[in-house]
């Protein structure tokens, strides 16, 4: 059949199950965003720059499993590199469509506007070669080999992809496939999965000790169903890094907590990982925010499954993608009969509210009992991600954070945008501070513009909490505006309206909590600019003399915010010891 390159880009982008598109305007875009204008769908969802744009499109894909956004050449693909470069740390297929400067110019060599002004000669495709799986110019010649390659690199892999599309030729029509665009994974080798399925089997029957322990692609392949099934049939237990958190049902008997190395897992977690005699880790990468700076200790025997093939000792097996792998091991073991262990009831925090000024310690046990099972719950690097460390999250939660890996504060607002539209009907929570918020705030009024109806808490306590930790605890440099921010709403949308609060005590926080709401609702929660959840505390004095050396500038008398008293204390007993600092 013939069709328009524009438009069999949008068709395959739909078939792939891409409902909503994100992006900026430009003129070098103009054309396909009219085909898309005329052909009502996927839907349009404009951004307010490009930066918005790519996390929201990393928040849409890390729910359905694949995101596109449509911005114009230069300007708004570089304003958009930032995005881009998180969604390849943290395996998020997000697919990124420049329209791009007309093939005539290229082939003449023009000097064009959004452009180095030089001759084109594919710099933004290298460029983007560092920060994306696959990278191409469209042609009439190429464009159905190369749309259907990039969509199906990005899915597979889970990672970004980079696409220029001129814009003298979205309308051209060129002979395009009937049949719809199928997501379908290359299969492995079958030796090489049979050798590794027993492999595995072998060491799983024989272990006493059996272990799971769980990074960011647990969550990005969706085996988390095949994790749960092996761990119930060969009693395993099972713990994540911090970026992973959500990837297994915290309720579950088999869960041990977050491995954070010897810096701040707890004694049992430390066992279930380090005394293991069958680990199985699932895209396993030894970060210094993720292992507690390099002090993780994992057996030697630990069998290590990546996105294409497993590792251990001795033996190594290519061509083996890990969702088919692990079902191979479930099926291979369906007849093993285990006594299923009841799940943990959902936690519930002793609080009792009090018109004392609100604490960071009330704030994440209100928090904690105002979640529910099935929430989206979004949440900001910096004090958000560590005091939403320590909680449990209810079954059938979704997590999603930038925090720990990638860590560019600001993500999380946009990010809120995309996972609603990717999760209707759910309850969605976004968990900010101030500074990070001011990085992106434009992108409420988007989240106000389609009537979306989140629930958003900011922590106001002037300024950057987790800089404070790390260095300048009273530094003008962690300082911030302080804006009104529960005004925001009302300068944001003229039509929509939202429930805004500013509360300082816990008694006006629970009230907010415990209120009915049938609009937006953006609480203002303000606290002393010294109180830090404790882990925010030991990751930025972790951090200070990770980045500085020791001694280091972090070593000055009150440059950094200390632990309180209670932890000190603590914390130099078990120092003398030669033990791990606070959990």
């Amino acid at each position: 059949m013939k069709q328009s390159i524009g438009n069999f880009l949008l068709r395959r982008l739909q078939e792939a199950g891409i409902q909503h598109i994100f992006g900026v305007p430009g003129d070098y875009n103009l054309g396909l965003m009219q085909q898309l204008e005329d052909r009502g769908e996927p839907t349009w969802i404009g951004n307010c720059n490009e930066l918005n744009a790519s996390y929201a499109t990393d928040g849409y894909a890390r729910i359905n499993g694949l995101g596109a956004m449509i911005v114009t050449h230069g300007v708004g693909t570089l304003s958009a590199v930032n995005g881009i470069a998180g969604a390849y740390s943290e395996h998020v297929p997000v697919i990124l469509i420049s329209g791009s400067l007309p093939l005539r110019a290229v082939q003449r060599g023009d000097l064009m506007h959004h452009t180095l002004i030089d001759p084109e000669k594919g710099n933004l495709c290298r460029m983007f070669a560092e920060i994306t799986d696959a990278q191409t110019r469209l042609t009439p010649e190429n464009a159905v080999a190369e749309i259907d390659r990039l969509i199906l690199t990005a899915w597979r892999r889970k990672l970004p992809v980079y696409m220029e599309l001129p814009s003298d030729i979205p309308y051209l029509e060129i002979e395009v496939p009937d049949s719809s665009l199928k997501l379908e994974m290359a299969p492995s080798d079958p030796g090489n999965l049979k050798a590794s399925t027993q492999m595995i089997l072998e060491r799983l029957h024989s272990a006493k000790s059996p272990a799971f322990l769980l990074d960011i692609d647990a969550m990005r392949f969706g085996i988390s169903k095949q994790i749960l099934e092996l761990a119930e049939q060969f009693q395993m237990q099972v713990a994540m890094l911090n970026c992973a958190k959500g990837a297994f049902p915290e309720n579950s008997s088999h869960y041990v907590g977050t491995y954070v190395g010897t810096i701040a897992s707890s004694p049992a977690t430390r066992q279930a990982i380090e005394g293991s005699d069958c680990l199985l880790t699932v895209g396993y990468r030894s970060v210094e925010t993720t292992t507690g700076f390099f002090t993780d200790k994992l057996p030697a025997s630990a069998i290590y499954l990546s996105s294409d093939s497993v590792d251990t000792a001795g033996k190594n097996y290519q061509g083996v993608y890990i969702a088919e792998l692990l079902q191979s091991i479930v099926d291979s073991s369906s007849g093993i009969v285990t006594k299923q262990q009841p799940a943990r009831p959902s936690k519930q925090v002793s609080f009792v509210p009090s018109d004392d000024p609100l604490t960071q310690d009330a704030y994440w046990k209100a928090i904690q009992n105002f979640l529910r099972p099935g929430d989206v719950i979004v949440v900001e690097d910096g004090a958000s991600s560590a005091g939403m460390g320590r909680l449990t999250l209810p079954e059938a939660s979704t997590y999603i954070t930038g925090a720990f890996v990638w860590c560019s504060i600001g993500y999380a607002t946009p990010a809120l945008l995309g996972a609603i539209l990717a999760s209707p009907g759910r309850r969605h929570i976004l968990l900010t501070g101030e500074g990070s918020l001011q990085m992106t705030v434009q992108e409420l009024s988007t989240v106000m513009r389609h009537d979306l109806k989140p629930f958003i808490f900011v922590i106001n306590n002037s300024g950057y909490t987790v800089e404070r930790a790390v260095l300048g605890k009273d530094a003008k440099y962690n300082d911030v505006a302080n804006w009104r921010y529960s005004d925001l709403p009302n300068v944001f949308s003229r039509d929509n309206k939202a429930d805004t609060y500013v509360v300082q005590t816990s008694n006006e926080f629970q009230k907010v909590l415990d209120s009915p709401h049938s609009d937006m609702v953006f609480v203002e929660s303000v606290m002393d600019k010294y109180d830090a959840p404790i882990d925010l505390i030991v990751g930025g004095h972790a951090l200070a003399d990770s980045d500085y050396g020791v001694p280091g500038p972090q070593s000055a008398t009150n440059a950094q915010i200390a632990f309180p008293t209670r932890h000190s204390e603590r914390n130099a007993d078990a120092s003398a010891e030669g033990k791990p600092v606070l959990v």
